[in-house]
């Protein structure tokens, strides 16, 4: 069961007692501390995840009903981890930056020099669009969100823990990415010649 004390706060902030909401979320700043450090918000520092789990813990007071949950520190943990795993997806999702204005790796010795012609210069644009559209189409949403994850440094281990997935599973995503790409690319450069 819920501790009384928490049950007490939720009643009284929610009678409008400010001093309770602000006891409640300061009792339970340490929880959002702790899942913070676990977690990488690309764009973002400690104190942005940190902003976020107060969100979702405020979140938690609003919808908390105790005939569902009965313990309401773990559907506060669980509020709270939601915030933020929403927080990194939504910032990896507007990551694609990289996608758009970057070649791989694999055609960096393609990419033109400063000085070349327009020509040149299109092409490579082209080329580079042609991989954004293919990997937008092509790869699942595991996949694509697991590419942007890695696209922004993060390691795999760190993957698995902000999609909640076996660090197995982040690695074989990756590998199928890295095939599926590979394919494509060496498709376009027969295509090209």
């Amino acid at each position: 069961m819920t501790s009384p004390r928490d049950e007490q706060l939720i009643q009284a902030a929610r009678l409008g007692d400010t001093d309770a909401l602000e006891a409640l979320l300061s009792r339970f700043k340490p929880l959002v501390k702790a899942k913070a450090a676990a977690y990488f918000l690309s764009g973002g520092d400690r104190d942005d995840l940190i902003q976020e789990g107060m969100i979702g813990l405020y979140k938690a007071f609003l919808d908390y009903a105790p005939e569902k949950n009965p313990i309401f520190s773990a559907f506060a943990s669980l509020c709270v981890n939601r915030q933020m795993l929403t927080a990194i997806k939504a910032a990896t999702r507007q990551k694609h930056a990289p996608l758009n204005d970057s070649l791989t790796l694999e055609r960096a010795e393609e990419a033109p020099e400063n000085g070349s012609n327009p020509e040149a210069l299109l092409i490579s644009r082209e080329s580079s669009q042609d991989i954004t559209h293919f990997i937008q189409r092509n790869l699942s949403p595991l996949e694509y969100d697991v590419l942007m994850l890695h696209m922004e440094g993060m390691s795999h281990a760190q993957i698995a823990q902000t999609l909640n997935k076996p660090l197995k599973s982040v690695d074989n995503t990756l590998q199928r990415v890295r095939r599926k790409v590979g394919r494509e690319l060496k498709a376009q450069k027969k295509g090209t010649i």
